[in-house]
């Protein structure tokens, strides 16, 4: 059986267009989310191993690896995303969805939104939780970058240079193997060029709200009442494992995997063992 081609699609949203991409069939819907300074291509690797038997949606997030500028009175926060998250679903009439997320937190501001109705089953992986926001070292150093004029260009001008892309406040703590340097030209090339792409990030890393209110969305995964499975990497040094562990205790249907020798973008150290995961998470009534 051939493996259908996943295809470039754009769809307008209440904060502007965004960009996903789409492997068609008929069998079970898995949206994929990436996280910050990313796109869709962190999921590459799963999204060639389930989409033969899945249908595999992968946005690009208006995260600052998104080609296309937002409306300028978008709203970006934390909350905002997820608020787009479930627009995305609802504009494609997707229900039952298995949704998967990386890095990105959003799922516990969708669930506290009351915005999960069309999430039949949740994923999360290693992400931020709790009131890990920004998430340890790297996320610590992006906001401060985000709270001075001209920081975050500054900041990812210093990434063209590869060497840097390795350093602990960088990347360095994300994977524990170099994402591809074409890869990652990708996911930086809109911060290079667009100052509205780089306004876009500005907004949603200084749109964290309260620790008081973090912690309140966490605490809703309670009242997610779906199968959920959360998948840690076991040495994450961002993203810590006891998160993984207190997440999977709050949900009440909710499950817990460590994947061993990864950092937090699973996705790109350990695709076959986290596409693994997922086929067998999905195959259970």
């Amino acid at each position: 059986m051939a493996e259908p081609e996943a295809s470039a699609s754009v769809l307008e949203l209440s904060a502007g267009v965004v960009e996903y991409e789409d492997t068609g069939g008929a069998g079970p819907v898995l949206v994929l989310l990436h996280g910050v300074a990313m796109d869709g291509t962190l999921w590459r690797h799963v999204v060639a191993d389930l989409r033969n038997g899945h249908r595999c949606i992968v946005p690009t997030l208006p995260l600052g690896g998104h080609r296309r500028p937002m409306k300028p009175d978008a709203d970006l926060s934390v909350l905002g995303v997820a608020r787009l998250v479930a627009e995305f679903l609802e504009a494609l009439d997707l229900t039952d969805v298995t949704l998967v997320m990386s890095d990105w937190g959003g799922a516990q501001a969708l669930v506290a939104d009351g915005r999960d109705e069309r999430i039949g089953r949740l994923v999360i992986t290693s992400c931020e939780a709790f009131d890990n926001f920004p998430p340890g070292l790297p996320g610590k150093n992006l906001y401060a970058s985000a709270r001075m004029p001209g920081g975050l260009r500054a900041a990812f001008a210093l990434l063209r240079l590869k060497p840097m892309r390795r350093l602990p406040m960088t990347w360095g703590l994300m994977t524990r193997r170099p994402v591809p340097h074409e890869v990652m030209d990708g996911w930086f090339r809109p911060l290079w060029t667009s100052k509205e792409i780089r306004r876009d990030l500005r907004k949603y890393v200084l749109g964290v709200p309260p620790r008081a209110e973090l912690l309140g969305w966490a605490d809703a995964l309670r009242t997610f009442d779906r199968p959920a499975l959360v998948a840690w990497a076991a040495q994450d040094r961002v993203m810590p494992p006891e998160h993984g562990r207190r997440l999977a205790e709050l949900l009440p249907r909710g499950e817990l995997v460590e994947i061993e020798d990864s950092y937090t973008l699973i996705p790109e150290d350990q695709p076959e063992r986290l596409a693994g995961h997922l086929r067998e998470f999905l195959r259970k009534e």
